[in-house]
């Protein structure tokens, strides 16, 4: 035995490497992106076809003067500049401004109201819940009818109204603003249960431990409503704003069944406008133009009100 051996060292077990996906070949990569472009593909076709294409196809009729039998003739901006000295156009415009400065704040404020009460209530939640939702459910040809007769002269709320002194009152013949005011409560009452779901989905997923220490801290309930429960909200305050905008100026049915644009164009919307331009007297280049620049008009309130509500969240 030679005296320069040293004595061997048991050495430690080499442990295995742990498994890793960026060994994973490049063809799994792309079976699994393949796989999931494949589940998605019907809806994306879905949506082409009736959400993008129209879009697109409107944009391109807007351009012409479009006939019946499929004959065009492209005429440019023509029909825009058109849009621009039509003192229809822009009474419309003003009538459906004015309805959605009506209409958005009033559908808020009652969703808001219905979704806090519906969060306080420990009993018969979900019997209310139905029971608020349902009018949601009807259409708005229905609600127009009811409504018409309820607005009537010699309907109930006038009758009401006579009783007490104050005479009967011209709700759908009378001054362009309590027209609209009449038209938007009607439209209130019929959409407002959807939105109340969402600001009481909002209010249920709000932390109790935030609530709690307000109250621990003195806050009355007007005060944790007001610093604590609607600063959380924000999210689905912009969200339900940004829904009941789009509903607001896209006013259609409530207008045809109540008054027909009446009294004197006081209750003429754009889509009301647009319809009779398109299925009225069938200028459809026209119409898909006024239908372009309402999407335009819709769309840069939308990038103005993300704008607001997030410079509200950076301060």
């Amino acid at each position: 035995m030679s005296l320069n051996t040293r004595p061997r060292t048991a050495s430690a077990p080499r442990r295995p490497l742990p498994p890793s996906t960026s060994f994973k070949p490049k063809k799994a990569h792309r079976r699994e992106a393949l796989a999931g472009i494949l589940f998605v593909l019907p809806t994306l076709i879905i949506f082409g076809l009736f959400k993008f294409l129209p879009i697109f196809g409107a944009g391109a009729m807007s351009l012409t003067e479009y006939s019946l039998n499929g004959d065009f003739e492209f005429l440019g901006t023509d029909n825009y500049a058109r849009l621009a000295a039509d003192p229809n156009f822009w009474q419309s415009l003003k009538v459906t401004l004015l309805y959605v400065a009506i209409f958005v704040p009033f559908i808020i404020a009652v969703s808001l109201a219905g979704a806090v009460l519906l969060d306080k209530l420990v009993r018969f939640t979900g019997t209310f819940r139905a029971l608020l939702f349902i009018p949601y459910l009807c259409s708005f040809v229905l609600a127009g009818i009811v409504w018409t007769w309820i607005f009537s002269t010699d309907g109930p709320l006038n009758a009401a109204l006579d009783g007490l002194g104050l005479g009967p009152v011209p709700f759908m013949s009378g001054p362009q603003l309590l027209v609209l005011f009449s038209l938007a409560v009607v439209s209130v009452w019929k959409g407002f249960g959807y939105s109340m779901l969402i600001f009481l989905a909002g209010l249920k997923a709000q932390p109790a431990e935030v609530h709690e220490a307000a109250r621990i801290d003195g806050a009355g309930a007007w005060k944790s409503f007001w610093y604590v429960t609607l600063p959380l909200l924000k999210p689905v305050v912009f969200f339900v704003l940004v829904i009941e905008t789009i509903v607001g100026f896209q006013v259609f049915d409530t207008i045809y069944v109540m008054t027909g644009g009446g009294p004197a164009r006081a209750s003429h919307s754009l889509i009301y406008f647009l319809f009779d331009e398109g299925f009225k007297f069938f200028d459809f280049g026209y119409a898909s133009a006024i239908g372009v620049v309402l999407f335009v008009i819709v769309l840069i309130l939308s990038l103005i009100q993300q704008r607001f509500f997030e410079g509200k969240d950076s301060k």
